[in-house]
């Protein structure tokens, strides 16, 4: 039997769908009352549920919502590490992970996001593996699955005799983060299970020499030629958007969402339930996002404002995807992880991206 260490972070991720952009600090009570709500619990016990090696480890888990919970929702038997006061902190977190070293652990699973593994990272540093279920709002950092059902085959991996690789942590600055700056840089290493297919590659950020302003500059304009009037466009986070607005003289959110309609901006910096009120007002929707630079993502990744719901509502055939050759050129594939599994197939298959006027891409999207 192999311990396993099992710890959630219950408010990880809750920031998403209401535009916060994180849930460090103050954060989380300004997300509970805007609404909010938790992410990791349904995260972690879709990994639980997808385990195929019970009866090969001895689980430990954290106090109730940050684990014990969680197994006891999907039948797995387990023991109980520490204890909690009151509301979870990240000391919880981290006083917990070092209780399960004292215990035996020979590896740890977090559901979290960066800030969480930097948590973790700060309690074990490389003493034994981690396997990160990616919980959070943004999930820059390398040492996570692709998504819950891929941490699973991780942990199964682990028991068939893995070999283990250190892979980066990001300290992820969420007040700059909050005001369009991404001041990512490196905190920490974990080891991991080394299997490379299940694993994300880490946040690249996004090019600024001449020629990739240029390939942007021509994307925006082929985009721009290409709307329709009356028509809701919903456009995500990052440089290559962003240069739509710019040609349109529209100041936009770097990593937010904005909507314009007829070269006009209708709503800046949106959470779901503002794009939902716009989507109540329009007949004709388009939601505008590139890859995350990378390791691909065009949903899951910084910009959970598009929920589900959000998704299911405009349509797979009202994604336009957008990016330069630079970009994907690099990237093997296109990922999608909204939380929803069923959603996430329906998503797959080919998209054409578009890389320029009257040029597209064919890229497959994976779940």
């Amino acid at each position: 039997m192999r311990i396993i260490g099992l710890i959630v972070n219950p408010v990880a991720g809750m920031g998403g769908s209401v535009g916060l952009k994180g849930t460090d600090g103050e954060m989380y009570a300004k997300a509970l009352a805007m609404g909010a709500q938790p992410v990791s619990p349904a995260r972690a016990r879709e990994f639980l549920s997808h385990i195929s090696c019970r009866d090969k480890i001895r689980l430990l888990v954290a106090p109730g919502a940050m684990g014990a919970d969680h197994a006891q929702a999907v039948g797995l038997s387990s023991e109980t590490i520490g204890t909690l006061a009151a509301e979870p902190t990240r000391e919880d977190t981290k006083s917990i992970a070092g209780a399960m070293l004292d215990a035996g652990a020979e590896l740890i699973i977090f559901a979290g996001g960066d800030g969480t593994a930097r948590d973790i990272a700060d309690a074990i540093d490389l003493r034994v593996p981690v396997i990160a279920i990616p919980s959070g709002v943004k999930v820059y950092s390398s040492v996570f699955a692709y998504n819950p059902r891929a941490a699973a085959e991780l942990l199964n991996a682990f028991i068939e005799g893995a070999d283990v690789a250190e892979e980066e942590v990001l300290d992820i600055d969420e007040n700059a983060f909050r005001s369009g700056i991404v001041d990512s840089r490196h905190y920490a290493f974990l080891l991991v299970p080394e299997v490379g297919r299940l694993l994300q590659a880490g946040k690249e950020l996004s090019g600024t020499t001449g020629s990739t302003a240029e390939a942007k500059r021509e994307i925006a304009e082929a985009v721009i030629e290409q709307m329709v009037p009356q028509t809701l466009y919903l456009l995500g986070p990052g440089t290559t958007v962003r240069a739509i607005a710019d040609e349109l003289a529209i100041e936009k959110t770097l990593l937010g969402v904005d909507a314009i309609v007829d070269g006009e901006l209708v709503g800046s910096d949106l959470n779901e339930r503002a794009i939902l009120e716009l989507l109540d007002r329009y007949e004709q929707a388009v939601i505008v996002v590139t890859p995350l630079g990378g390791n691909g993502f065009i949903f899951g990744r910084g910009n959970k404002q598009f929920t589900p719901q959000v998704l299911r509502r405009v349509g797979r055939k009202n994604i336009l995807v957008i990016g330069d050759r630079e970009k994907l050129m690099k990237l093997a594939c296109l990922r999608v992880d909204t939380g929803d599994p069923e959603l996430d197939e329906s998503l797959s298959g080919h998209i054409d991206v578009v890389v320029g006027r009257n040029y597209t891409k064919l890229m497959r999207v994976a779940s």
